[in-house]
């Protein structure tokens, strides 16, 4: 029976058997790679097939032999035989292969091919630079071919700086080539030797209409981490890449010193008259770190339940004995889950999150605990449960919305304006539930949108008729607006029936005939891809289309350098402490150009807590919540 595996298919080896018993024989496809190393030969006298053996000219029989019910001798045995041959140096295979007489033969080893994959490995597997000295690994390499050299540690690290130098060099070519705008993060990280790091990725939609976020430094910063040296690191590798005319604009968090940072970087790029609209767009802050500004004001006001719950949590789970009481307990009340309890961070809101979403669930067996448990004093009481279902229900949307914007795909504010809109009528709603939404102020909203739009389009496209087309009002039927009332995507939906007004019949802009087009189907638009949906539409719409590859590029949080954190901190570990910084940015850097930002799900987890949770956050920035909203 043929054992075969199919593995090396691109293998054949055609064999035309020469029996004069079968004038007819046809030509056989040999797929399975041991026929690199056996030929078959005429059948013999029994009638059965026989392969020989090219090292030892040893004679195999094959196939099966004649008659229904003969015996199959497959070809498990050759298998066998091709590691036992002394002439074969089967475990030479990698560098074997026939020449055109059918004869093995040694394949010549490409030392500098072999030293750059091996270059490669050590950048996507956070290998050590000493791995190539490991005593080990050499007699591995070793045995595997005594012509394959491993490198010094020494040359390992300049090959990876060639494979760095040859990734850039493409990266710049990219950059230098796409026809739009490019939008930048930044943000500081201190390594595990209390070394100071600053990251700027790059995000843009390329030629080919993909959205594409790469590192484009992972730099040692010396202290002070002020304003003014921050913008400079910036600024030189906004001019070592070529792209400080490319810029439109760069997301930051909420720091003291990031304000400070932008300003400066905003000046040296008016000086040079390449910001669109003064760089009226182009300060963006982290909505990651809004969100949790947010959401630790509203924490405050019911800080005593969570304190309750909290410590209610600590004291079941502080011991074995307490533990096993406990699930009495629910057994008693009757409690059916498989979700146990969870204990929270007090600095990261979304742990406070799920410690509620369990806690909750247990309400009776805590009550039943505090019946039969003296020691335990933190038993909440029943308002507090009340309060603490309330600000579940407040985090639920706030939590959604993070899991989405700090994903791995970077979203940009096409996916998040419907969270932020869900959010801010829940904020409204719980101002005062009797309140409607007032309809005159969601109109000048809407209008204040449109004029921002018409001004940032005026610097791509045609600028006839824009000042009358900007100046122009939304109108919609004053009844309909006064029975509008509620929250959600209801109110978005009495928004989509607002007609613009048209502009002049002679002249039109894009910007112009694209608002007069019918509204697209809200379902649809869920699932619709915005950036294939301009590529479809360029032609159309050729300077529009560039805009919105602008626009749509811009980040709404800084997780692509939280990410790249992930990674450093993977590079710069207690065991590799003193790795020097240039190689720390060669390694990050060339691990993102060739891999982008490949993570396993605890780093993505991990990047989620550091996103809300930054030491840095100002809190003193409360007012600017208010503005975003």
């Amino acid at each position: 029976m043929d054992d075969s595996n199919g593995t090396n298919e691109h293998i054949e080896d055609v064999v035309e058997v020469n029996d004069p018993a079968e004038p007819s024989q046809k030509k056989t496809k040999l797929t399975s790679d041991v026929w690199l190393y056996f030929k078959k030969i005429s059948r013999a006298k029994d009638g059965i097939e026989r392969a020989e053996c090219k090292g030892c000219k040893k004679p195999f029989k094959v196939g099966s032999t004649p008659g229904r019910k003969g015996k199959n001798y497959g070809i498990s045995h050759l298998h066998r035989h091709k590691y036992q041959c002394p002439m074969l140096k089967v475990h030479d295979l990698g560098q074997m292969f026939l020449n055109q007489e059918g004869k093995m033969q040694s394949r010549k080893i490409d030392q500098w091919t072999h030293r750059s994959i091996l270059a490669e490995a050590v950048i996507k597997h956070n290998l050590p630079y000493s791995f190539v000295e490991y005593d080990r690994i050499k007699s591995w390499v070793n045995y595997i071919s005594p012509d394959v050299k491993m490198p010094s540690r020494n040359i390992c690290v300049a090959d990876v700086k060639k494979v760095y130098v040859r990734e850039k060099e493409k990266l710049k070519q990219i950059l230098a080539k796409i026809p739009n705008k490019v939008c930048l993060t930044s943000d500081c990280w201190t390594s595990s030797n209390s070394e100071g790091y600053i990251c700027s990725t790059a995000q843009f939609v390329d030629k080919n209409w993909r959205l594409v976020c790469k590192i484009l430094n992972f730099c040692r910063m010396y202290p002070p981490h002020t304003g003014v040296e921050l913008a400079t690191a910036i600024y030189d590798c906004l001019k070592e890449w070529g792209i400080d005319k490319k810029v439109f604009s760069i997301t930051l968090d909420n720091a003291t010193a990031n304000d400070s940072l932008q300003n400066i970087l905003k000046g040296h790029l008016r000086l040079q008259k390449s910001l669109l609209c003064d760089g009226e767009f182009f300060h963006v802050r982290c909505s990651a770190h809004i969100l949790n500004l947010i959401v630790q004001e509203g924490l405050k006001a019911a800080s005593d339940s969570l304190f309750s719950i909290r410590e209610s949590v600590k004291y079941v789970k502080g011991s074995n004995g307490r533990k096993q009481k406990f699930e009495q307990c629910v057994k008693e009340v009757g409690i059916e889950t498989n979700l146990g309890l969870r204990l929270d961070v007090s600095t990261r809101w979304n742990s406070t999150y799920m410690m509620l979403d369990s806690a909750l669930q247990y309400e009776k067996a805590f009550a039943s605990l505090h019946l039969i448990d003296r020691n335990y004093t933190y038993c909440p009481t029943l308002n507090q449960w009340r309060r603490a279902e309330k600000i579940f229900q407040f985090l639920e949307p706030f939590y959604e919305t993070t899991n989405l914007i700090s994903g791995s795909s970077y979203p940009t504010s096409n996916l998040y304006f419907m969270q932020v809109w869900r959010i801010e009528c829940m904020l409204n709603e719980n101002l005062n539930n009797e309140d409607e939404l007032d309809s005159v102020s969601a109109q000048e909203k809407i209008e204040h949108v449109k004029n921002k739009l018409y001004k940032l389009y005026d610097h791509y496209g045609n600028k006839q008729n824009i000042a009358s087309a900007s100046s122009s009002t939304l109108t919609t039927p004053s009844e309909e607006r006064s029975k509008s009332k509620g929250t959600g995507f209801k109110i978005f939906d009495e928004f989509k029936a607002f007609e613009n007004v048209s502009a002049s019949n002679d002249g039109k802009s894009e910007l112009d005939i694209y608002l007069e087009e019918p509204k697209l189907d809200f379902e649809k638009f869920r699932e619709m891809d915005v950036i294939m949906y301009w590529k479809n539409h360029s032609g159309k719409y050729p300077d529009l289309s560039v805009m919105a590859r602008d626009v749509l590029s811009i980040p709404i949080t800084t997780v692509a350098s939280e990410s790249a954190f992930s990674i450093g901190g993977r590079v710069l570990t207690k065991y590799r402490s003193c790795i020097h910084h240039e190689n720390v940015q060669t390694l990050v850097a060339t691990r993102n150009w060739l891999h982008g930002f490949t993570q396993t799900q605890s780093d993505k987890d991990d990047n989620v807590k550091a996103t809300l949770s930054e030491a840095d956050l100002d809190m003193s920035d409360n007012v600017m919540v208010l503005d975003m909203l």
